[in-house]
């Protein structure tokens, strides 16, 4: 295996950080083709054992397995180096539309456009678990258990708001001690109390109480960025008021169209409770989690792996994020005010679910047909 330079890994982890769009499965694919089919860093077993234990760690996958391949090739100047470059133009990007869509008297345009990108949030995220649960069911020790704790997922999502990762990591323990009823053997690894902590949140608003809601996003989101939706909702709109709903759906609306993890969401959250400094920090702390996991866990990966509890754990908690992924997109559409946003929405439906469209495409869409609407005298949301 060649090492790159850094200035290699700086360059190439920054063009994947501009081009990214569409989420982790692209992520995935531009950097199997660098590191693999272009290059030849990794050996293709290699890249699919990184898919794999990445998948096994909260927070953001395809940010973990961007880290962790530079990690592979340069080591600790090389993961923090090639994290940096894959996260730092999507979180550029969207704090500058964050700016642009929370600014004190936006144009009626920029208004539009964000309540049609936002009234399509709910089927992005009806989406996102519809494309997530077939290779889950596959994965299944137990299917009926599977079917229980998805629909657990989706009504905690739907009605509990911050008290969700308390499910989420009951789910998995739970699943733990169904398997180890069947069998004595295999690793055994405890179940910590700090994700249901993390999960009450700060009892007073202020930069506490956003470093706290940045943590549990970046570190609590199993099965993928979507998860931690309702969470944020109900900490951003609901406890500490830094945001409408309507400016909550923009802010998940751009995570979605702009290059990177939709974990950057939390900055648009952090700007709108502390301007730029608030964003920089929320960033800040949902990131360092993937970047810790990856310098402290990697050279443990194959253990982890073969972990029969860490497997469990997430056999219970991977089908209950994925419910909570799909019961999100109830709040989601309860904070539409518009008659004409609730056709947006049916529409995005259709453009995913039925027609296959992709998300940044129907975004896109959703944003224009609410400019459009604006201009014909649509009501903007209150």
């Amino acid at each position: 295996m060649s090492r790159p330079p850094l200035t290699a890994v700086l360059r190439e982890w920054g063009r994947i950080g501009c081009i990214g769009f569409g989420g982790p499965p692209v992520h995935i694919a531009l950097l199997r083709e660098l590191c693999v089919v272009r290059r030849g860093w990794l050996e293709d077993r290699e890249f699919e054992d990184a898919i794999a234990a990445t998948n096994l760690l909260p927070g953001p996958a395809s940010t973990q397995l961007a880290i962790y391949c530079a990690w592979r090739l340069r080591g600790v100047a090389g993961a923090l180096l090639g994290g940096a470059s894959f996260i730092l133009p999507g979180l550029v990007l969207i704090i500058a539309l964050g700016a642009l869509f929370l600014a004190a008297s936006p144009p009626d345009w920029v208004l539009g456009a964000g309540a049609g990108s936002g009234a399509a949030v709910a089927a992005v995220a009806v989406h996102a678990a519809a494309t997530l649960a077939p290779a889950s069911l596959r994965r299944a020790t137990h299917r009926r258990r599977w079917v229980a704790y998805l629909l657990v997922g989706a009504l905690a999502a739907a009605t509990l708001g911050a008290w969700l990762v308390v499910v989420l990591v009951a789910c998995g323990a739970l699943e733990i001690t169904f398997q180890r009823r069947r069998s004595s053997g295999g690793g055994a690894a405890g179940v910590h109390p700090w994700p249901v902590l993390a999960a009450a949140g700060a009892a007073s608003g202020g930069l506490l109480a956003l470093a706290w809601v940045a943590f549990k996003v970046g570190a609590l989101s199993y099965g993928g960025g979507f998860v931690i939706i309702p969470l944020m909702q109900h900490d951003a709109v609901d406890a500490y008021h830094w945001m409408t709903d309507g400016q909550f759906l923009n802010a998940v609306a751009l995570g979605q169209v702009t290059p990177g993890p939709v974990v950057h969401t939390v900055a648009v959250v952090g700007y709108a409770a502390a301007g730029i400094g608030g964003a920089l920090l929320a960033a800040l702390v949902a990131f360092a989690p993937s970047f810790s996991l990856i310098l402290i866990g990697a050279r443990r990966f194959d253990r982890l792996r073969a972990n029969r509890a860490v497997r469990a754990f997430l056999d219970g908690a991977g089908p209950a994020a994925i419910g909570a992924i799909a019961g999100a997109s109830i709040p989601l559409a309860l904070a539409l005010t518009e008659t004409w946003q609730v056709c947006v929405l049916a529409g995005a439906a259709v453009a995913l679910l039925l027609t296959r469209r992709g998300v940044v495409l129907t975004l896109v869409a959703a944003g224009a047909a609410g400019i459009l609407g604006t201009a014909l005298g649509a009501p903007l949301p209150s």
